[in-house]
């Protein structure tokens, strides 16, 4: 995390989601060999998890906790989380609001909507179908055999439920 108040302004300000601590350490540490300081702040999900994040003082600790070189295609590495109808909403609104890109899908059992972190962190929110209880009953009843299709070379679909005009 480069800069933790724009980091705040996003999650905080931006979707709504309380920071609730900040700690700032120093510690000795065995990747540079000497003692750093650092800022941990964490804020509150509404199932008492929360999202943690760490900034460094140190220029050389900040770069090793990088990766060296992002992905060609970014979108499948992203945290996701699942909210209700209104809750998507508002986000939508309050993330259009402040200006930021946002990306929506139908995946079909769910709707998504993305956006992005000051730091590049992709976001999902996730809105259950009305329909979420069959569907999650026909998955968790193949899903062993759905794998074993998979990685014996059988790559077809077995999502109908997706909107094929989406990304």
């Amino acid at each position: 995390m480069k800069d933790q108040e724009k980091n705040r302004a996003f999650f905080e300000d931006v979707l709504g989601i309380p920071l609730t601590a900040t700690w700032c350490e120093r510690h000795f540490s065995p990747w540079v060999d000497r003692e750093v300081a650092f800022c941990h702040t964490f804020y509150s999900l509404g199932d008492g998890g929360a999202l943690a994040f760490f900034s460094f003082a140190d220029d050389e600790v900040y770069r090793k906790c990088q990766a060296e070189r992002p992905p060609e295609i970014r979108n499948f590495d992203h945290i996701a989380f699942k909210v209700d109808d209104a809750t998507y909403d508002e986000l939508v609104a309050r993330v259009t609001a402040a200006g930021e890109p946002v990306r929506e899908t139908d995946h079909g059992y769910c709707r998504s909507m993305y956006c992005t972190s000051p730091d590049g962190l992709i976001v999902e929110f996730t809105v259950d179908s009305p329909e979420a209880a069959e569907i999650d009953a026909l998955r968790r009843a193949d899903a062993h055999a759905e794998l074993a299709r998979w990685m014996a070379g059988d790559h077809r679909t077995n999502n109908e439920l997706r909107t094929r005009d989406a990304a």
